[in-house]
């Protein structure tokens, strides 16, 4: 049995989109305590950074974890294509019932990613930078309640 060097690539995108921090399994009164001026009932809006980071062995024909290329095509559609420029909230289906939190803009790109990737077991962390000093990671793991 042979064995390879495993490596890590890392691409970043950046988007814009807009959001209104509100549970609809709060009060009006209890999503002002916990979100602050990010209840807005107007919203507000972010230049999010994203890194999406594979893993896995470096092939030994190519060279490579995986084409550079594969990666930024999946991106796009998982990503730019349904993120950029949109009111999260109301833009994307997923948010309907889902606080859009980073943390759960984390989860909802992951979960789109597997969809678009070539190899999805590659993928193996999703950073999303909210704000300069606000990054969420997410590693698809979960915890059983």
């Amino acid at each position: 049995m042979s064995s390879k060097p495993v490596g890590y690539i890392t691409r970043i995108e950046k988007f814009s989109a807009c959001h209104r921090l509100h549970s609809p399994f709060l009060s009006n009164e209890e999503n002002v305590i916990v979100y602050g001026k990010c209840n807005n009932e107007n919203g507000h809006g972010h230049n999010y950074t994203v890194e999406v980071t594979l893993r896995g062995p470096v092939e030994e024909d190519t060279g490579m974890v995986e084409n550079i290329t594969e990666l930024k095509r999946a991106m796009q559609i998982a990503i730019m294509d349904v993120l950029d420029h949109k009111n999260l909230d109301k833009d994307v289906p997923y948010f309907k019932n889902v606080v859009s939190t980073t943390e759960n803009v984390s989860v909802f790109i992951w979960n789109n990613l597997t969809l678009h990737l070539e190899k999805p077991s590659l993928l193996y962390e999703v950073k999303v930078h909210e704000t300069d000093k606000n990054i969420i990671a997410y590693r698809g793991e979960v915890i059983e309640a």
